[in-house]
């Protein structure tokens, strides 16, 4: 179990760190259509950025973890909530797993906390 749980923190840090890192890159059209969509400026997209960031960090520590957690479920069913909001099920459909991502890892705990 620990294993599974080291190998789901790695992933859901550097999805984090990714998905924050592309929030200050210029976007290309496709991204920048999806935004406007869900009625997020583009002036919005470095504070997304900086939150996912921060989150991926935290999420390597134990004492911030369930809250690193937590803000990124959050920040997933707001993305789901502004994509239903226009009327696009794809993307709410898409943010399925990565929803369950942040559950399983508090259900799983932190592996190295002693």
């Amino acid at each position: 179990m620990k294993i599974i749980s080291i190998i789901l923190i790695a992933v859901s840090a550097f999805l984090s760190l990714k998905h924050g890192w592309d929030g200050f890159q210029n976007v290309n059209p496709e991204q920048a259509k999806m935004m406007s969509e869900l009625g997020i400026s583009k002036a919005l997209s470095p504070y997304f950025g900086a939150l996912s960031i921060i989150v991926g960090l935290m999420i390597l520590f134990p004492q911030t973890f369930f809250i690193s957690n937590l803000l990124n479920a959050i920040t997933i069913v707001l993305i789901m909530a502004l994509s239903l909001k226009a009327g696009n099920f794809k993307i709410a459909l898409m943010e399925i797993p990565f929803l369950a991502l942040p559950m399983v890892l508090i259900w799983l705990k932190y592996p190295f906390k002693f």
